[in-house]
């Protein structure tokens, strides 16, 4: 994805997006510096599952900013945190705007703790899960319900298309990778999942409570 059509720029980055964008690349770095210095961060703030043993409960809230930052060979990703961090800028900037910094932080924090809950749940083994995505997830499902003729300009589509059609593709990706994994996919699809259901009720139930009041 390349751009949407909502008008502002990077200096109307509203608070908590802001603030977010800071921790998720100081932690980023972190886990850089500490792993060059053989100690990662990954064994204490990533999510693991029961079976593994290493499980910890403040895991479903430090995971969600934690990405994958060195590859096996030890050279630095990027393609994570940056995806993960444009997207959160991209959606959750409208979200912030419409309902203010307090019940957008709340948002975000639901979707990424019980997408945590759904990869231990469902995923089991003895996996571990690091990243944002699944409370991006919830972001994105709340802004598709909430604005979903929204344009969005998708890299080599010379046309704009609409956002109704477009998330739910992400989506139905990761219905289909949960049902029929592929070896060597490292993606947490049942976090995604359950960060975008979550996302899609809380803001059903928000819209329902707040009848003609919920902008």
């Amino acid at each position: 994805m390349a751009n949407y059509s909502s008008g502002g720029g990077l200096g109307s980055i509203p608070v908590v997006i802001k603030n977010l964008l800071i921790i998720n690349g100081l932690v980023w770095l972190a886990q850089i510096v500490f792993a060059k210095q053989g100690y990662p961060l990954e064994p204490y703030g990533a999510l693991w599952s029961f079976e593994s043993g290493n499980f910890r409960i403040w895991q479903l809230v430090t995971y969600m900013f934690m990405h994958q930052a060195l590859d096996a060979a030890g050279d630095l990703v990027f393609a994570h945190i940056l995806f993960n961090m444009f997207a959160l800028w991209m959606f959750g900037t409208i979200l912030e705007n419409v309902w203010g910094a307090k019940r957008f932080l709340t948002f975000y924090m639901i979707c990424g703790v019980l997408a945590g809950v759904a990869q231990l749940v469902l995923q089991g083994g003895y996996s571990s899960a690091v990243g944002a995505s699944g409370a991006i997830m919830g972001v994105m499902a709340g802004f598709v319900y909430l604005f979903p003729n929204t344009p969005l300009y998708i890299m080599f589509i010379p046309i704009p298309v609409k956002a109704k059609y477009v998330i739910p593709l992400f989506m139905l990706y990761d219905i289909f990778g949960s049902l029929a994994p592929q070896q060597g996919d490292n993606v947490a699809h049942f976090a995604h999942l359950g960060g975008a259901v979550t996302g899609l009720i809380l803001v059903i139930y928000w819209n329902r409570r707040n009848r003609g009041n919920f902008y």
